[in-house]
């Protein structure tokens, strides 16, 4: 879609405020500060980002994209466990930028109406993948699917968001989760 240059200034004014002040406050930051900041009014915001998810999907594409392109390179590693491993440590990394968004990526999994939807579907495919591999390896328990897959490494997230800790409880959690999926 092409912007008029005055529209697409406004959009990136609005996407470095959200990222300046969701970094600040997590995922419920209020809107109309992110338009204040901008120095917008928030019916500008709104044309833009009709909704918290469409501004978070926004956000985080970019994101989402490299984590689709890490799974497809990931694929071709040596050993399955050790690629799915790693892809989960990214991915818990990129779900702790912003408080609050591994419980927003939950709930956009599950609800297909949310702007987050089709980039979680698209982790949650690049997930399947590595899974699907690490189980033909013999490596993971058939049991395990795409989805306990994510809500467990958000659990992580979610944990190291609300509980932080050192950067070794991260792992250690990971750890952990990574035992209970292994044959």
């Amino acid at each position: 879609m092409i912007m008029r240059a005055d529209a697409r200034r406004n959009y990136e004014r609005l996407l470095a405020e959200a990222e300046a002040l969701i970094s600040e406050l997590g995922t419920d930051a209020p809107l109309e500060e992110i338009a204040r900041r901008a120095e917008l009014g928030i019916g500008t915001l709104y044309r833009h980002f009709p909704t918290r998810e469409a501004l978070l999907e926004a956000l985080l594409r970019e994101r989402f994209d490299g984590l689709r392109a890490l799974a497809e390179e990931l694929m071709n590693g040596p050993d399955a466990f050790e690629s799915l491993a790693e892809w989960l440590r990214r991915f818990i990394l990129g779900a702790g930028v912003y408080r609050g968004l591994a419980a927003s990526m939950v709930d956009a999994i599950q609800d297909e109406s949310s702007s987050l939807h089709a980039s979680c579907l698209s982790m949650r495919e690049a997930a399947a993948e590595l899974l699907v591999r690490a189980q033909g390896a013999g490596a993971v328990r058939a049991e395990v699917t795409p989805v306990d897959v994510l809500v467990m490494a958000n659990a992580v997230a979610w944990a190291m968001d609300r509980a932080p800790g050192d950067g070794e409880a991260g792992e250690r959690r990971l750890s952990m989760v990574l035992r209970g999926m292994r044959v």
